[in-house]
């Protein structure tokens, strides 16, 4: 009898403590969802989308906002985003592949691999090697409005630019982002697969990822039925629809369109070593590797904020610190979009927020106010 009352007094307060357990986690979700709602309103923000991946498993997903603002047509966790440089670290995943397949290695000579790209000197040919592309240390700043403004499809014709782009520092000796250099990697994954960029993306994650509403083409996104139109916001607050912009040409760079729950399963094989569902999609090997320091960025000694300490480039994240823990993460803006793509390995969260907002903020500020509440 004694035995059997204690039994029942055992799952009673397993029954209490579950209960508790589910209450304190609907409480941070109800808090998050007042905050996030409190954001779309302060910011002016027309709509934005957020998921949060906790080991390999979607906690929340939820949009707020619109995605058309005239025709008052809400934001999903399925509505499409382009998500501008937050495509990068899919191009350098593609290299982490080559490399497994035995194809090149991070130290080869760039030149060797894509001999359509040529730098400014003969030096510069000799010494800058495929690392220093996915790092961006090659000492080219970012010479941005030679592709914004003459823009074109043909990545032949944007990649012989880079000839002509004098160097602000010597190779190595300053971190330089530069777009042109992911086109230069996207270029060899095509040169050395014998498929095209966007192909190898379809086959190598978006298949395997299930990642099916995603998409690499402008034409494709805006025929999509749940797509976002993109916006700005004028300095008296007012919201107003811009135009797309098409970045096929440079499309390794930043030319994706996805959803969050998309990017939720592209964050879990980085939370996860490398697998989805069981299967590798990428080697561990590279997880580490890409999501360790490659280059410094900035001395970003502990200042205002004592605990944000570390400012790096892996290859095709960005490495940084937040509250004291490890962040690893990428932002992404084109054209009337914003994006934030980041995971905290130690911590096994991951969060991605996109946003119809032209060069806002936003995504920064809702990844970290959910960070505050959950690590």
């Amino acid at each position: 009898m004694k035995a059997l009352l204690t039994c029942i007094f055992c799952s009673l307060i397993s029954l209490s403590l579950f209960a508790q357990v589910q209450k304190n986690k609907n409480d941070h979700f109800a808090a998050i969802d007042s905050v996030l709602d409190q954001v779309l309103s302060d910011h002016h923000v027309a709509g934005f989308a957020v998921a949060v991946v906790k080991g390999n498993k979607v906690i929340y997903s939820k949009g707020f906002g619109y995605r058309d603002i005239v025709n008052k047509k809400p934001v999903t966790p399925n509505t499409l985003f382009a998500i501008g440089s937050s495509s990068k670290a899919f191009t350098a995943s593609l290299l982490g592949l080559l490399r497994q397949d035995g194809k090149l290695t991070f130290e080869d000579k760039a030149v060797t691999l894509l001999p359509k790209l040529k730098f400014y000197s003969d030096e510069m040919d000799n010494q800058i090697i495929l690392r220093d592309l996915m790092a961006h240390r090659t000492g080219l700043s970012r010479y941005d409005l030679s592709w914004f403004l003459f823009n074109s499809d043909n990545k032949d014709s944007l990649i012989t630019r880079v000839k002509y782009m004098k160097p602000s520092s010597p190779v190595r000796m300053k971190w330089y982002y530069n777009n042109f250099m992911y086109l230069a990697q996207g270029m060899i994954v095509e040169r050395l697969s014998g498929k095209t960029w966007e192909k190898n993306i379809q086959e190598r994650f978006f298949n395997p990822l299930e990642m099916m509403r995603s998409n690499t083409d402008i034409q494709t996104f805006q025929r999509d039925s749940n797509a976002s139109l993109p916006y700005t916001v004028s300095k008296d607050n007012m919201i107003k629809q811009i135009d797309y912009y098409n970045i096929n040409g440079m499309g390794p760079a930043g030319s994706m369109n996805s959803s969050v729950n998309d990017m939720a399963n592209w964050l879990k094989i980085w939370l996860n070593g490398g697998r989805f569902n069981g299967k590798v999609i990428l080697p561990i090997d590279y997880i580490s590797e890409a999501a360790s320091s490659q280059m410094v960025m900035d001395a970003a000694l502990p200042d205002k904020h004592k605990d944000i300490f570390l400012s790096n480039y892996g290859l095709g994240w960005m490495i940084g610190s937040y509250r004291g823990h490890y962040q690893v993460e990428h932002g992404g803006n084109i054209n009337g979009f914003s994006a934030n793509v980041a995971f905290f390995p130690t911590d096994s969260l991951g969060i991605v927020v996109l946003t119809n907002q032209n060069v806002s903020k936003v995504p920064t500020i809702v990844r970290n106010s959910i960070a505050d509440r959950l690590l």
